[in-house]
């Protein structure tokens, strides 16, 4: 298993950064919307859909709304300047934040929280569109900051949120394997413990930190982006934990097969569909 992922995460790794930093603005928009309706698709189970007939139909309506968003928001449009984001915009990524800060009380209280969602397709259906659709507005937003007077300056803030979140899941396998034993939420993953999540958030700080170093980075912004990284790291955790929490009432073990070695594509994007509308917020507030 261990080495199924290895081989994947070493052709998906160059093929992401390829497509963020060369993908003209409109492809890319375009694979993001794809992504997300590969989501979709895998979603379907979760909500118990198992027809293609339904799965179809939850696809075709997520790829609706992020279209509607699309032509009320174009991407070239969503910033007025480099640091004023358009008012619709920011309205739908608090929208995000709402809806993360709801899960984590659902997560909290699981498997009590389920006797009302769990009956109910559209809830979880709601939830699907809550956790995909503000994620294709969250990465347009991160990857086309100041995108008139630097084409990569956005392609380089969304390395920045994958470098946070890839090395904060490197370092909670590792360190979880190494030295977990307390249970993080066992009631939704019992693999994760605080060990990892703690190993973790370390190894993604020291990454940044080191990053920060070599960009020359002063002491105010090194320690901006090291909070944003706790920050960030801490609400991966989070969007793992939510998957993880449909996944065990749908009696799911991955979203899909897509991907050896990893499941779906909503098993490999799931942290970054929390820490994106995050991440987003925090640049527009804070900087660097």
């Amino acid at each position: 298993m261990l080495k199924q992922r290895i081989i994947t995460a070493l052709i998906l790794a160059p093929a992401a950064i390829s497509a963020i930093f060369y993908l003209p603005l409109m492809y890319f928009s375009a694979l993001l919307v794809v992504i997300m309706a590969i989501g979709a698709w895998e979603w379907g189970p979760l909500m118990g859909f198992d027809t293609k007939t339904r799965r179809i139909g939850f696809v075709a309506t997520t790829v609706v709304l992020i279209a509607a968003i699309w032509s009320l928001l174009a991407p070239e449009d969503l910033w007025l300047n480099s640091k004023e984001l358009h008012e619709y915009a920011v309205a739908l990524l608090w929208l995000a934040v709402a809806w993360w800060v709801l899960s984590a009380f659902l997560m909290l209280s699981y498997p009590n929280s389920s006797n009302f969602w769990g009956k109910h397709r559209s809830v979880r259906g709601v939830f699907g569109w809550l956790t995909l659709v503000p994620t294709w507005l969250a990465f347009m937003v991160i990857r086309t900051n100041d995108y008139q007077v630097d084409t990569y300056h956005g392609a380089q803030l969304l390395m920045f949120l994958f470098l946070m979140v890839w090395s904060a899941d490197v370092g909670a396998y590792f360190v979880g394997k190494a030295f977990g034993k307390n249970k993080l939420m066992p009631n939704v993953s019992p693999g994760k413990t605080f060990e990892g999540f703690l190993g973790g958030v370390v190894f993604a700080c020291i990454l940044i930190a080191v990053a920060a170093y070599q960009l020359n980075w002063n002491s105010e912004q090194t320690t901006t982006v090291l909070l944003v990284t706790v920050l960030i790291t801490t609400v991966s955790v989070l969007g793992d934990l939510n998957e993880s929490m449909f996944k065990r009432q749908a009696g799911v073990k991955d979203s899909g097969s897509i991907l050896p070695g990893h499941g779906g594509i909503l098993d490999r994007i799931d942290s970054l569909t929390a820490t994106a509308p995050v991440f987003a917020l925090c640049y527009l507030s804070f900087g660097w």
